[in-house]
């Protein structure tokens, strides 16, 4: 399964879910992962920013040189504060005022597999950062 088919996929469950009014106690680590991993995009701390990227996200801003550390520096992500979270299984979303963030939790925590990204109706999400 190719990344814009996982997103597609979840997306797809995120709708279902919210229609559900599914919840869970987990969003609060993932909310704190989004924000973690954007204050130190802020912040200039590429190689902390990585570090909480999925490996495949990671992997995915490779190119062209460019290191990941570089790349996610570069990138023009919206951020803003956080406006709402949901948790199924491994995975999670978490909604800010100008983006969306998918993450899967591993054994170490939550990790960002897609940011930068927006809505496009039936389509699955476009997202800068993928994985």
């Amino acid at each position: 399964m190719n990344t814009r088919s996982t997103l597609a996929a979840g997306a797809a469950l995120t709708s279902l879910l919210a229609l559900s009014g599914c919840a869970s106690a987990d969003g609060p680590a993932a909310e704190r992962a989004v924000l973690r991993f954007y204050a130190a995009v802020a912040g200039g701390q590429g190689g902390q920013a990585c570090s909480l990227l999925t490996p495949e996200a990671a992997e995915g801003l490779r190119a062209a040189g460019e290191t990941c550390e570089q790349a996610v520096l570069a990138l023009a992500l919206p951020g803003g504060d956080v406006t709402g979270t949901r948790v199924w299984g491994d995975e999670a979303q978490v909604r800010l005022a100008r983006d969306t963030v998918f993450l899967h939790r591993f054994t170490q925590g939550w990790l960002v597999r897609g940011a930068g990204c927006r809505p496009r109706g039936d389509l699955p999400y476009d997202c800068e950062v993928e994985g």
